[in-house]
């Protein structure tokens, strides 16, 4: 355990004090520039200095993976039952629709540019449902070799980290309501990471929705993968072992502790005084996770991708993104 710690301690070191920096700068910084963009980049920046030790590594990940799941579970305190159905059922028809649209289009796309077909269905998959987690868990069940896991990831790690900064932008510009804005980045953005970073710059009740009906998404991640190792099992063998253990890998059991945490709230265990101290967890933990976010972006390694892939990436999220919004501006599928 104490060497488990001592191989995290860098990177989680790293990633609160670029937190805390945020922190403090947000404080004077105009309204706009939320503490968790400028973690976001601010990480970006000193991780493309070359500062960063190798060592820091581990805690990194450990700080994007498993602080950001804290932060998303702690959340669930602040939502009853009866908010994250009402916000999850009126999205799950429009995250089907988008989730069905990006990864057909992204498809369609990559054969049109040549792609691969096993980068393409990489691309498709996190465009559609839940980024870099849903690559590494499709990875082993096409048999996907490295080199189209790291475009396929650096694609979505591009992508993603634009519309951080973007979607706020868009919103204030559109002056969005903070429930369209959450439908919007949830169905829209790619991984939960991301999410919760754009959202979380636009409002706390933003950040709110938007959690939800990413988790909405996060969910069908798992039979999405068992439905395309049936597809892929069709023109190649797939193994079932690797089909259970890329479903198990699909699964986010941080769903279930958000959930419980709102089983708490909705049945009085967690009144609205107590919900506060965890609120500040929460938002803390997840500042933390996205400074983690930027400190692992590495601009010389998006380079790598090539123009092809970028394209379908780039056409992919702009269909997605504009049509999404549109039908929740347009077809009040936004919670009151």
């Amino acid at each position: 355990m104490i060497d488990h710690l001592r191989r995290l301690a860098p990177g989680l070191l790293a990633a609160f004090a670029v937190a805390a920096v945020a922190r403090l700068a947000s404080a004077v910084l105009p309204p706009a520039l939320a503490e968790v963009l400028v973690a976001v980049l601010l990480g970006i920046v000193v991780a493309n200095t070359g500062i960063l030790p190798p060592s820091t590594a581990p805690g990194l990940r450990f700080a994007v993976q498993r602080v950001l799941r804290l932060g998303i579970i702690l959340l669930g305190a602040r939502l009853s039952l009866g908010d994250v159905a009402q916000i999850g059922v009126g999205a799950f028809g429009l995250v089907v629709a988008t989730m069905t649209v990006a990864f057909t289009l992204t498809l369609v796309a990559g054969r049109a540019a040549s792609l691969p077909p096993r980068l393409a269905l990489l691309i498709g998959v996190g465009t559609a449902v839940c980024g870099n987690s849903a690559i590494v868990a499709t990875a082993p069940v096409i048999d996907a070799e490295d080199r189209e896991v790291s475009f396929a990831v650096a694609t979505i790690t591009l992508f993603g980290t634009l519309a951080v900064f973007c979607y706020p932008l868009i919103g204030h510009a559109l002056a969005l309501a903070n429930p369209v804005f959450g439908v919007w980045t949830g169905v829209a953005a790619n991984d939960t990471s991301q999410v919760v970073a754009a959202s979380a710059a636009y409002s706390p009740e933003a950040r709110d929705v938007a959690t939800v009906v990413k988790l909405v998404r996060n969910t069908l991640m798992a039979p999405l993968i068992v439905l395309i190792a049936w597809w892929w099992g069709r023109k190649t063998r797939v193994e079932g072992d690797e089909v259970r253990a890329g479903a198990l890998r699909a699964f986010p059991l941080f769903v279930v502790g958000f959930l419980f945490m709102a089983l708490l709230r909705t049945a009085g265990v967690i009144d609205k005084a107590s919900a506060a101290p965890i609120d500040v967890v929460a938002t803390a933990c997840i500042l933390i996770a996205l400074a983690g976010v930027g400190l692992s972006t590495r601009i010389a390694q998006l380079r790598t991708i090539g123009p092809r892939p970028f394209y379908v990436g780039f056409g992919s999220a702009a269909i997605v993104a504009a049509a999404s919004l549109v039908a929740v501006t347009s077809l009040g599928l936004a919670p009151r």
